[in-house]
């Protein structure tokens, strides 16, 4: 409980000692890194929690962002509706998707919602009027009580959400429901003899998942104030599942940790060369994947619980 004061204290501070110092690229580097955590999070749900391994992900992600910003492109530019919206449309295509894919199992779950993501950016990426393969530019970032086109004030409500996010998360897996979803996870056939209705508990973690996801989709878009088909893509859900897999898989943090050193390492390699190895090797900044690459080895190779569960095997041999 205190660690997770002091982070949250951290947190709040952060923007402003960064707005004293002149720095505001690291404010937005930090919402977006936090946007991503929201989607990351959503993920661990499903594949962590939930014991589904979804490779499509980013089709509720997409699909969050698309409807957020065609609503401020059509001139609806109030979050209470938007973010809403993209909420909404996002839980209604995981639950057409789910509906579908949960009845498949194993490869065939990965395939079939693989196949559904590709389906969803093919059809982004022939919706000419909202800019196509280009994409779409906004105007302005949907607005709130608060103006949200300031990094800082953007900022503190992302940091709401994903503390709302990962509050959220907890008190479900403690419910009924999240000890129902995790005994589905170990033994779906035992869960099933037992009584749950094991596809209906399945989709509705699903929906939720895909919920959550539409809601930093719609962020994603509102921070870069642009959105183009790739949010869709399967590279996208990829980069969710690594996020997911380097911070721990099942675990309350592993979105959040996941992808606080995914987008980390790949500013650190991409943006603060190293002379020595730019000696050695002087375009290695144009390759920051291999060095994030090679990171994710050693994580699964001696941390395969990820971050979160190298922490908390040190904290327990500690006490």
């Amino acid at each position: 409980m205190k660690r997770n004061i002091f982070l949250l204290l951290v947190s709040v501070l952060f923007p402003l000692v960064m707005l004293a110092a002149d720095q505001l690229f690291y404010v937005s580097f930090a919402s977006r890194v936090m946007i991503y955590a929201i989607a990351a999070t959503s993920l661990n749900l499903v594949l962590g929690y939930g014991g589904m391994i979804s490779f499509g992900h980013a089709a509720f992600v997409g699909t969050g962002a698309y409807v957020g910003s065609i609503l401020v492109a059509e001139g609806v530019t109030s979050a209470f509706i938007g973010w809403p919206a993209a909420i909404a449309v996002s839980a209604l295509a995981a639950w057409i998707i789910g509906a579908l894919s949960l009845r498949t199992r194993g490869v065939y779950f990965i395939m079939i919602t693989l196949a559904f993501a590709q389906m969803m950016f093919y059809l982004v990426n022939s919706m000419k009027a909202y800019g196509g393969d280009e994409g779409l530019t906004l105007r302005q970032r949907p607005s709130l009580i608060v103006d949200l086109g300031g990094e800082v004030a953007f900022y503190y409500v992302v940091l709401a959400i994903l503390a709302s996010t990962i509050f959220f998360l907890y008190r479900l897996m403690r419910s009924r429901f999240g000890r129902v979803v995790i005994a589905i996870r170990e033994n779906e056939a035992r869960a099933e003899a037992v009584g749950f209705p094991v596809f209906r508990y399945k989709l509705a973690c699903f929906v939720i998942a895909g919920a959550v996801a539409g809601l930093a989709g719609a962020l994603l878009a509102s921070h870069g104030k642009y959105v183009n088909p790739n949010v869709l893509h399967w590279v996208q859900s990829g980069t969710l599942m690594i996020m997911v897999i380097l911070g721990g898989v099942g675990r309350l943090w592993g979105g959040v940790l996941g992808a606080a050193m995914l987008l980390g390492l790949e500013h650190l390699i991409s943006d603060y060369p190293i002379a020595w190895l730019a000696s050695i090797a002087p375009n290695y900044q144009q390759h920051a994947n291999l060095g994030v690459g090679l990171v994710m080895l050693a994580i699964v190779l001696f941390a395969p619980q990820g971050v979160a569960g190298l922490l908390a095997r040190r904290k327990h041999a500690q006490a």
